[in-house]
């Protein structure tokens, strides 16, 4: 008798589809949901900015503000334009607006939902008439001056906007060291800004009254309105300086004697040296 064995017939198991997995139907539908949301937020027309609220400007006129910002807002994505609040790229407005007014100190630029931008700026103030002579034989021909290039300066030491007119209500800064001069620019450094603020303070209280100060490499110049000139060392401590300054007018050149005086140099530590004219 033969016995035959017969094999079980082979049977493919079938994959089950894609679009019946669990994960990737969620996935789907994640992604799906955040198309709609992207959609929504770049060209719905509720979320398009419809205007822009300005504040803090006094010589900066607003339509330029405007003007600068709208192009900055409106933009396209592939070929459809859209104006949409999250998209507003607050810093690159802030740098366009710091470069092209160099009026404006400070920017704060914030979302008012749904549609508008507001913008509140801060405007330097002058402090100093900064004044750039193109060379140090030119400083002699701008006593008591303001020969161009004048601009205000502030108190963070940048110069802002070009003098026009009468900036006399100011004391004048004339500075003949290699640097650049250009609107937005910081010429002066916060040290020597603050040096200079203390030196017209305190020979204030000497009564001494400073009509303009100029600046070399090393050497503060300044010039008295009383018609003597004062040279401070600033590489070194200008409250020692004030300081040597004040012993020296108390003790050998009290204001009758300083008619005729031509200087005084203060700028060789202890030693203090003083000139009148003959």
């Amino acid at each position: 008798m033969v016995t035959r064995k017969f094999r079980k017939p082979y049977r493919v198991k079938r994959k089950k589809s894609i679009l019946k997995n669990r994960f990737f139907l969620f996935g789907f539908l994640i992604l799906i949901i955040i198309g709609i949301i992207t959609y929504f937020a770049t060209f719905a027309s509720i979320f398009q900015i419809k205007e822009i609220q300005i504040s803090g400007n006094q010589k900066v006129q607003r339509e330029n503000l405007e003007n600068l910002i709208w192009r900055k807002i409106d933009r396209k994505i592939f070929i459809f334009p859209t104006k949409s609040i999250f998209l507003t790229n607050f810093q690159e407005i802030k740098k366009n607006l710091l470069e092209t007014f160099p009026k404006i100190s400070q920017i704060n630029l914030k979302r008012k939902f749904p549609d508008i931008l507001i913008l509140k700026i801060q405007e330097r103030e002058p402090l100093f008439v900064f004044c750039k002579p193109r060379s140090e034989r030119e400083i002699s021909l701008l006593r008591g001056k303001n020969s161009s290039p004048c601009f205000y300066l502030d108190k963070e030491g940048v110069i802002f906007e070009e003098v026009s007119g009468n900036g006399e209500q100011f004391l004048i800064i004339k500075d003949v060291r290699s640097q650049e001069a250009r609107l937005g620019k910081k010429v002066i450094e916060e040290k020597l800004l603050g040096d200079i603020r203390k030196i017209v303070l305190e020979l204030r209280e000497t009564e001494i009254f400073i009509e303009e100060f100029t600046l070399f490499e090393e050497k503060i110049e300044v010039k008295t309105l009383q018609d003597f000139e004062v040279y401070f060392n600033q590489k070194e401590d200008i409250s020692s300086q004030i300081q040597n300054l004040s012993l020296v007018l108390e003790e050998e050149i009290p204001l009758p004697n300083r008619e005729n005086l031509e200087y005084i140099d203060l700028r060789f530590g202890n030693r203090v040296y003083y000139k009148y004219r003959k």
